[in-house]
């Protein structure tokens, strides 16, 4: 009998690596794929694509794989580096590894192992995939709770699933660098990479100011006190405390003037005014629901459940809430329990236990 053909996602990292070894110890024929998909600073000291080349090449030497490079950068601006500035520019703050996997590693890359006969495509994720017995599949959070990224594949559909396997869904971390060095793997003590998914890790700042018109503009106190300027909407995110530039201003609340660390709590986008607040637990940073839009369901339909759990951001843990389904595109949740800094523009994922039902992008925080 043949044996299965897996393409699978290489970066030069040491998750994917040790998933091509595992997927060859496995009995498949393994094919790795090099995606190279940012170019427009590739000579920078912040782009590594051409070091994580090297070192997926040596990796697929030492594991005894063919490995070919591809080039989706086009893709990438069109699809994920365009919306990213849009929602930027709309004063959001989008999640680019979200979008990243559902149009690049799950889509593109896809149909590019379905033009090299890939039975099946696989990377180094952090997740589970289960087929269930009404024959759906599943998208499981790890058994590596502190590095499950069940979060950033909530946009994954079935047609997607049912092609994808993850070697690293029942491993512990530790143990993935365990077996690195085993077997003697070039990268085995590479650090993770942090940065933008595919842009690497740079000073954000600096990068954005290349795509995004800007303005300057008051920042101000929910009472209306101006106490000092922001240099864009664009760069700061709900419940920002660093690099906002108030740390020596008292607070303008209270006589006796507050040392309470200053937070950003809200943007008016259309008056170009930000609104910071002093102290962690300032009701403007705590919401007790939200609305979404652009819903993913896993299933390929809502959940028939009201009563589960969401993340609103990635390393949150999974809190319960109860969900109302407007329609295909959008949903509202209401928490048990107000949560912090709410973020229009991050993805809300949702989870009934270790199953992750999907999500969408969060519209609006409701206080």
């Amino acid at each position: 009998m043949a044996r299965k053909r897996v393409v699978i996602g290489m970066s030069g990292g040491v998750d994917s690596s040790v998933s091509a070894w595992l997927l060859k110890e496995q009995g498949y024929e393994v094919i790795g794929l090099f995606m190279k998909n940012w170019e427009d600073d590739d000579d920078s000291e912040y782009c590594s694509t051409r070091q994580d080349w090297i070192d997926a090449a040596s990796v697929a030497d030492v594991v005894g794989v063919d490995i070919e490079a591809v080039n989706f950068a086009a893709e990438y601006k069109d699809r994920v580096f365009a919306e990213f500035l849009r929602e930027y520019q709309a004063g959001r703050t989008p999640n680019p590894d979200v979008l990243c996997n559902a149009e690049i590693k799950f889509k593109a890359f896809l149909d590019h192992a379905m033009k090299l006969g890939a039975d099946l495509i696989a990377t180094g994720h952090y997740a589970r995939v289960r087929q269930a017995a009404n024959g759906r599949f599943e998208l499981l959070k790890a058994l590596d709770a502190t590095k499950d990224q069940s979060y950033f594949l909530h946009r994954l559909n079935q047609a997607q699933l049912s092609k994808t396997l993850f070697p690293l869904g029942e491993i512990p971390k530790t143990e993935v660098r365990g077996i690195a060095e085993k077997i003697g793997l070039p990268n085995a003590k590479k650090k993770d990479s942090t940065g933008i998914c595919f842009i690497g890790e740079r000073p954000f700042r600096e990068f954005l100011n290349r795509y995004l018109s800007y303005k300057p503009g008051p920042m101000m106190t929910p009472d209306g006190a101006v106490v000092g300027e922001h240099v864009g909407l664009s760069f700061y995110t709900l419940g920002q405390r660093k690099g906002i530039g108030l740390g020596g201003i008292k607070s303008y609340q209270n006589a006796e003037g507050s040392s309470d660390a200053w937070y950003v709590a809200k943007k008016d986008v259309a008056n170009n005014v930000l609104y910071v607040v002093q102290g962690h637990d300032h009701p403007w940073l705590l919401s007790a629901a939200l609305e979404s839009a652009q819903a993913s369901w896993i299933a390929g339909e809502p959940p028939g459940i009201e009563q589960i759990a969401a993340k609103t951001r990635y390393r949150q843990t999974d809190v319960p809430c109860s969900i109302a389904v407007t329609d295909a595109e959008r949903f509202s949740l209401r928490f048990e329990s107000a949560q912090w800094a709410v973020t229009p523009g991050q993805s809300a994922v949702l989870y009934d236990g270790e199953v992750c039902l999907g999500g969408g992008i969060i519209n609006s925080a409701i206080t």
